[in-house]
């Protein structure tokens, strides 16, 4: 069993949309992976954004009952592969868990892979903005993710 892991800052809205996106992109294949998500930044045990659940009930995912999780050195090392939002998530990450280099990508390399700036754009935080600015956050999201769901 692959374990995937979604990081943003406070587990309440873009992780939580990568999470629940790749969910459902490997449903059939739900005994192959194990998907989480964590924050570097989160409080234990809150809920999503109402944003958030209002936004993944239009891809026909339920993520009322998501609660965040502050991200720790051990979760870090027990996954396969961790997918960050920006590139800070990544280096906040590699100041504790230098060994972790290689298996951590940023979300956006996966976006357009032979755009010359793949790699270098962050996912927004879409947290206190609009309706439609997150949507447009998932659409992101959704694309990435259905990039690495297919390189997996």
């Amino acid at each position: 069993m692959r374990k995937i892991l979604f990081v943003c800052t406070g587990n309440s809205c873009r992780s939580v949309m990568a999470e629940g996106l790749f969910k459902k992109m490997v449903q059939n294949r739900a005994d192959k992976f194990e998907v989480s998500s964590a924050g570097i930044s989160a409080t234990d045990g809150f809920p999503a954004t109402p944003q958030t659940v209002k936004v993944m009930e239009t891809e026909g995912v339920d993520m009322s009952g998501h609660r965040t999780r502050r991200l720790k050195v051990e979760l870090v090392r027990a996954s396969d592969k961790i997918y960050v939002m920006e590139r800070m998530h990544k280096e906040w990450i590699l100041r504790f868990v230098p060994e972790a280099k290689d298996k951590i990508f940023l979300l956006t390399e996966f976006h357009a892979p032979n755009h010359q700036n793949a790699g270098e754009i962050d996912i927004p935080d879409p947290i206190l903005m609009s309706d439609s600015f997150y949507q447009n956050v998932l659409i992101m999201i959704r694309d990435c993710v259905g990039k690495i769901e297919e390189s997996l």
